[in-house]
């Protein structure tokens, strides 16, 4: 109970500053959101452009309007080194996609 009366929800995240923290005994952040925004942005971009413009434009696009939205608040977060190597797996993912290359 809070100190008013009302009763205190209970939830297994919370979103502050648009990172995205999950309950656990240890302080964690859930970067599926983040991962979420990343393919969303990249697929209007590559969905508009992705046959019309070269690599290189659709590189830089995708370095300043797909990015920003996959690193927000990183910092932040302790990164354990599955989290590290799936942001890994979203970047590389797209860069294969724009290259049309099977292989890293």
């Amino acid at each position: 109970m809070s100190s008013d009366g009302r009763e205190i929800v209970w939830c297994e995240n919370v979103r502050y500053l648009g990172v995205h923290v999950v309950s656990s005994k240890s302080f964690t952040c859930s970067l599926s959101n983040a991962k979420r925004s990343f393919y969303r942005s990249f697929n209007a971009i590559f969905g508009r452009v992705g046959h019309i413009a070269s690599e290189a434009v659709i590189v830089e696009l995708v370095n300043s309007k797909c990015l920003p939205t996959l690193l927000y608040g990183l910092e932040a977060c302790p990164l354990k080194s599955a989290d590290l190597k799936s942001l890994d797996y979203t970047v590389v993912g797209a860069f294969m996609k724009i290259v049309k290359s099977k292989s890293k």
